[in-house]
């Protein structure tokens, strides 16, 4: 999703400027575009198919509000994006600039907006809206536009997608050092440092601040249990500290060898320094969050990789200004080695979302433990998990290969 909105800028600069080096741009990275496009469609429709083999209770109880969105999302989102993909890849000569230009909107568009409806859905798993409780205790819409705009589903929308442009552009700057490091394809390796590096500090920083301070704050209003559990708060108090460095001890209810800055959670969540922050001894032990341990890390690890992803890309931009990024080698190593890190960070960020919400499938309303299917053993669970991991396994080194395949090809002929 985050190299989607780089294809539209480069079709765009080459119809404006009729410049080729940015169609040259946008034709190779459609190609690694199509790859993504090919296997997040054979990964991601067993995992929609689980809602009804592995969690049948679930979708008994709240399929007629999430299956709107779920439904939406293929109708319209995703079936606007494979119609034009491949258009976009294999199409230029036929369709003429204008015309694959707006091509590359659509696909843009198409992937944004499956984006949006799958997290509409996680929205209201999180922030429950737009519904009302049946006559046989399932859960009905009661307002289609409450439920699509959750204001849950926006700020995670926002923050989820900026993170996705983090990971393009981490990509793209990585693709560029690459090149500029073997001296080939060097005219698109620099408009890729350039591209990558601009749009990466950008993003870095939109990813925390509004958008993730956003999210903070709406996990302080909606979910203060899970606030305090990613942060190992055990006692509420006011003037609440983040912790930088810690470790949550939940037998002993303590987090040992903090590292702290004061107040800062009182601010973050609730805007003032002043702001009163429960602790988890406030709330009974079976809504605490399950794991504590790995939500602390998972949370902690992401809000540093965050903070690294921002001082790399400033310092790549103050090289480019100084005209001098294509020749610092030891930069250009730690761009071309730092693109597995955003990918990191986005799983730790939806652990962190996930592992917050526990025990709930739907915060308040509707545990994880009622929600599975009661007639598929747990045998059977563990027995296609095991299946479908070989199964990504197998296809993630397919992946790697073909798109190692057309890295070694190039942009361009070799030089």
């Amino acid at each position: 999703m985050g190299l989607a909105w780089f294809l539209v800028y480069w079709k765009g600069k080459a119809l404006w400027t009729g410049e080729e080096c940015y169609n040259e741009a946008a034709r190779f990275w459609a190609k690694i575009f199509g790859l993504n496009f090919a296997v997040g469609v054979v990964t991601g429709i067993p995992m929609e198919f689980q809602f009804g083999t592995n969690w049948a209770d679930f979708s008994k109880y709240a399929g007629g509000v999430v299956g709107q969105t779920l439904a939406m999302e293929g109708m319209f989102a995703f079936f606007l994006e494979s119609a034009f993909v491949g258009v976009l890849i294999w199409g230029e000569k036929r369709l003429g600039p204008h015309n694959h230009f707006l091509t590359a909107v659509a696909v843009a568009l198409g992937s944004w907006l499956s984006g949006y409806f799958i997290l509409v859905t996680n929205a209201f798993m999180q922030h429950p809206v737009g519904y009302m409780i049946g006559p046989d205790g399932s859960l009905i819409l009661s307002s289609m536009s409450h439920y699509l705009l959750n204001s849950w589903a926006w700020i995670e929308f926002c923050h989820n997608q900026i993170a996705a442009v983090v990971t393009g552009s981490f990509v793209i700057a990585a693709m560029g050092a690459f090149y500029t490091l073997h001296g080939i394809h060097l005219t698109q390796a620099r408009l890729y440092l350039s591209c990558g590096t601009i749009i990466g500090l950008i993003a870095s920083i939109l990813v925390a601040f509004p958008t993730g301070d956003a999210q903070a704050k709406m996990v302080g209003n909606h979910q203060p249990v899970t606030l305090a559990a990613m942060e190992g708060r055990f006692k509420g108090g006011d003037n609440a500290a983040v912790s930088i460095i810690g470790e949550p001890d939940v037998r002993e209810q303590r987090l040992d060898n903090p590292i702290e800055i004061p107040g800062s959670l009182s601010f973050l969540a609730y805007g003032t320094f002043q702001s009163y922050v429960h602790g988890l001894n406030q709330y009974p032990k079976d809504t605490w969050p399950d794991n504590i341990e790995l939500l602390y890390y998972a949370f902690h690890i992401m809000i540093t990789l965050g903070m690294i992803f921002i001082v790399i890309m400033a310092y790549a931009n103050l090289q480019l200004l100084r005209d001098r990024l294509n020749s610092s080698t030891s930069l250009l190593w730690v761009l071309m080695l730092a693109f597995p890190f955003p990918y990191i960070a986005n799983t730790l960020g939806w652990m962190t979302a996930e592992l917050g919400r526990q025990p709930w499938l739907i915060y308040g309303l509707f545990r994880t433990s009622q929600g599975y299917s009661k007639v598929v053993s747990d045998g059977t669970t563990i027995f296609t998990l095991i299946g479908f991991t070989g199964l990504y396994f197998v296809l993630g080194l397919l992946f790697l290969y073909l798109v190692g395949r057309e890295i070694h090809h190039g942009p361009t002929s070799p030089v």
